[in-house]
């Protein structure tokens, strides 16, 4: 798998998003939006970390931080995330803050066999910048 990628110069972080991006399908927040008001069904996956979902996240979404995905997604592993794991031939829709670990999440599910996976284009922030709702945590 990873005999295909061997670059002549090191590769940075932008370097792997643009890979991701390159074989992934993305979905505008306002697409968002209305697949969340139809109550369509899909699973929505928060990315991100522990502490940015619970300063704001999209109602619905699973956290499921882009360090476990693989874990997370991986029926034989013994701690998987069933709403994950279960998920394959379900549509997916993952965010993170600006949309590239999750384009790098999407990437890995699909070549983990998971067949309809979205990434939300421009993440978090777009998705807030565009006034769409958010749930925030209770801080103490």
């Amino acid at each position: 798998m990873y005999d295909k990628f061997k670059p002549e110069q090191p590769v940075g972080l932008m370097d792997f998003v643009k890979a991701a991006k390159s074989c992934i399908k993305e979905i505008s927040p306002e697409e968002l939006k209305s697949k969340m008001s139809t109550k369509e069904d899909f699973l929505l996956v928060d990315v991100r970390e522990a502490a940015e979902y619970e300063h704001g996240h999209l109602a619905g979404a699973h956290l499921v931080p882009r360090g476990i995905i693989e874990a997370a997604a991986d029926t034989s592993y013994p701690k998987h995330y069933p709403p994950l794991s279960g998920g394959r031939d379900k549509q997916v829709v993952v965010y993170c803050a600006t949309s590239g670990r999750s384009a790098m999440a999407a990437a890995v599910l699909q070549m983990m066999g998971f067949k309809n996976v979205l990434n939300l284009a421009g993440g978090y922030t777009r998705w807030e910048t565009e006034g769409m709702p958010i749930t925030r945590e209770a801080e103490y």
